[in-house]
C-alpha cells in the first residue's frame, strides 16, 4: 500500500518533518486512484485513511512527546500541497485534523494520551458555537454544531464552546472578552447529521455533530490558543490553530491551482480542432499560460516566504509578532483568491472539455469555489489587516475571538 519504510524511532523533527512531504508525494497515485471514489461517497475511503495513518500524516502537527512530528509550518504546508493536488477533498480532511491535533498541546498529558495515544486516533471538530454549563467536576452541555471536516474518519471530536457559571453568568477572561474552551469527547457520545450536500469538497463529509446532557470533565476542556495554558514548550505552539488553518488550506489551495494548470497545458499540448491553429501555438494561449504560471509562482512564493520569515523570527524570539500574525493572515487569504483566479484561467482556456466529469477540470474548479467560500478566505481579513496597518491594532486570534 504505497508504505514507506518505517523511520528509526530517535529520528527527531529534522529527520522527521522532510519524510512527511516524501511520503505525501509518494501517496499521491493512491489517492488519485480514490478520487472518483471518495467524491461519490463523500468520505475519504478506508484505504486513503489507512495509507494516511501509516505514514504519519494526521500527526504531523501533533508534539513529539504524543508520538507527533511537530513539524515546522513549511512542511505542514509542503505536504498539505503535494496531497491536493491529487485530491482536494482528501488534503482538507488531513489539514483539518492535524491543525485539530494541536489541541494536545493545552491538555493535560493523560487526556492527550488518551485522545491522541493511538496511531489512529484523529480528532475533529466544527465551528465556534453553545455554551457548556459548569456542574461540579467539570461542564454539562446539549448542543449541535456544524462544519466538521474530517469527522467522517475521527474517533474524537471537539467543539469550542463560551462557558456559563453555575449562576448562569458568562465566564470572561481578563481581558473582557468570553472564555472559549474547547472540549473533546469521543465521537460514539455524539449523534451525527450527514447534511454535506454540497458543489465542492465532497468527499470532506463535512456533517453536523450533536450531543444530548453530555458530561465533560474539567481536564477534557481545554484553553486551546491560549498561551498562559501550554502545557508544551515546542515554539509550533507559539501559534495559534488559527493562524495555522489559514497557512495550511492557503497550501491546499495552491495545490489544486498547479493541478488544474497542470492539466491545462497538458490539453494545450495536444488539443487540436479543425480549422483551428493547435493551442500550443496559439499565441492567446501560449500568453495567457505564461501569466497564470506567473500568478501561480508569485503566489506560492508570497506565502512561503511568509511562513518562513514568521517561522525564523518565532525560533529567535520565541514568540510570533502582531506584525508576521498579520502578514500571514494577509498571504493566506490572498493566495487562496490567487489560487481560484488561476484555476478559473485553466478552467476557461480548457474551453468545452473542462465541462465533463471525466477530465480533470470540472472537480477541481468546484472544490477551489468551494475552498474560496470557506472563513479562511473571507474578505474580512483585508480589514483586519488594514486596521492593523492603519492603526496597529491587533488581528482577531480566532472567528470570535
Amino acid at each position: 500500500m504505497n508504505k514507506p519504510e518505517a523511520l528509526p524511532d530517535d529520528l527527531g523533527v529534522l529527520g522527521l518533518a522532510p519524510t512527511l512531504v516524501e511520503r505525501a508525494r509518494g501517496l499521491a497515485p493512491l489517492i488519485a486512484q480514490q478520487a472518483d471514489e471518495i467524491e461519490r461517497t463523500r468520505r475519504l475511503t478506508q484505504p486513503v485513511v489507512s495509507a494516511l495513518t501509516e505514514n504519519g500524516l494526521y500527526r504531523s502537527l501533533l508534539p513529539q512527546s504524543f508520538g507527533g512530528a511537530e513539524a515546522p509550518p513549511e512542511v505542514f504546508m509542503q505536504m498539505l500541497e503535494e496531497i491536493a493536488k491529487a485530491d482536494a477533498s482528501t488534503a482538507w480532511c488531513l489539514g483539518q485534523c492535524s491543525v485539530c491535533a494541536m489541541t494536545a498541546a493545552y491538555l493535560d498529558a493523560d487526556v492527550a494520551r488518551e485522545v491522541f495515544g493511538k496511531p489512529t486516533d484523529i480528532l475533529a471538530w466544527g465551528a465556534i458555537a453553545n455554551e457548556v454549563h459548569v456542574v461540579p467536576g467539570g461542564y454539562r452541555i446539549t448542543a449541535r454544531w456544524d462544519f466538521a471536516s474530517g469527522s467522517r474518519q475521527a474517533n474524537w471530536l471537539g467543539a469550542h464552546v463560551r462557558v456559563l457559571e453555575a449562576d448562569g453568568t458568562r465566564r470572561m477572561k481578563p481581558n473582557g472578552t468570553p472564555e472559549i474552551r474547547t472540549i473533546v469527547f469521543p465521537v460514539t457520545k455524539a449523534t451525527m447529521h450527514d447534511v454535506w450536500d454540497v458543489i465542492g469538497l465532497l468527499g470532506t463529509g463535512t456533517d453536523s455533530y450533536s450531543v444530548e446532557n453530555l458530561f465533560i470533565p474539567e481536564n477534557f476542556a481545554a484553553l486551546r490558543d491560549d498561551f498562559t495554558a501550554l502545557r508544551e514548550k515546542g515554539l509550533l505552539y507559539r501559534i495559534t490553530t488559527y493562524t495555522m488553518f489559514g497557512l495550511g488550506f492557503a497550501a491546499i489551495s495552491l495545490g489544486v491551482a498547479r493541478a488544474t494548470l497542470d492539466a491545462a497545458v497538458d490539453l494545450a499540448r495536444a488539443k487540436h480542432s479543425v480549422g483551428i491553429t493547435a493551442m500550443r501555438e496559439n499565441s492567446a494561449v501560449q500568453g495567457l499560460i505564461g501569466r497564470t504560471e506567473g500568478d501561480l509562482r508569485a503566489a506560492r512564493a508570497y506565502l512561503y516566504s511568509t511562513a518562513a520569515a514568521a517561522w525564523h523570527d518565532l525560533t529567535r524570539t520565541g514568540n510570533l509578532t502582531e506584525e508576521h500574525r498579520a502578514a500571514i493572515r494577509l498571504a493566506s487569504t490572498w493566495t487562496i483568491h490567487q489560487a481560484a483566479s488561476v484555476v478559473d484561467a485553466a478552467y476557461h482556456m480548457a474551453g468545452a472539455t473542462a465541462v465533463f466529469r471525466t477530465n480533470p477540470f470540472e472537480r477541481r474548479f468546484r472544490d477551489m469555489h468551494a475552498i474560496a467560500q470557506q472563513i479562511q478566505a473571507r474578505d474580512t481579513h483585508y480589514e483586519d489587516v488594514g486596521k492593523n496597518i492603519l492603526n496597529n491594532s491587533a488581528l482577531p486570534r480566532g472567528p470570535t475571538i
